[in-house]
């Protein structure tokens, strides 16, 4: 009996890339958009309430700024190891500074949404940015061949 995959593996392997890709860009994307809504009060502002932080506050306006320029490197794949790495941190300080001392378990004490942008960002800053990244195509202009030199 021969197993026939449905989809050649070649075919799996040339998607990774891009489904790593559009990941990283979902992930950074939404991420931003926390930092713009607490920032701006866009998109349902803090919370859902329209609010925005204090500027300076400690530590809702710092967490703000790092969600909404880290999750646009991240987005455009740009220093995307530092920035997830960043970003991972700032939702790990999130969960157990503000989350974890309400209850054990993030469904919870309502930090599943912390603890998810912390593992996430953490699989990105290990794996790397993918395709579709900015990273990848000036990392590609670095390594441009330079002309022969003709007498």
């Amino acid at each position: 009996m021969s197993s026939v995959s449905p989809v050649p593996r070649d075919a799996v392997e040339n998607i990774k890339p891009y489904a790593l890709g559009l990941f990283r860009i979902v992930t950074g994307l939404l991420f931003a958009c926390h930092g713009a809504a607490s920032l701006f009060g866009v998109l349902g502002g803090a919370m859902g309430k329209g609010l925005t932080v204090e500027t300076w506050s400690w530590p809702g306006w710092y967490a703000s700024v790092i969600q909404l320029v880290g999750g646009a490197l991240v987005l455009l794949g740009l220093g995307t190891r530092t920035a997830a790495l960043i970003c991972s941190g700032s939702m790990a300080y999130a969960y157990f500074s503000v989350h974890q001392e309400m209850a054990l378990w993030p469904i919870q004490n309502g930090g599943e949404l912390s603890a998810l942008f912390s593992w996430t960002f953490l699989v990105i800053a290990a794996v790397g940015p993918g395709a579709l990244a900015l990273d990848g195509l000036l990392a590609r202009r670095g390594r441009a061949v330079p002309a022969p030199v003709t007498a």
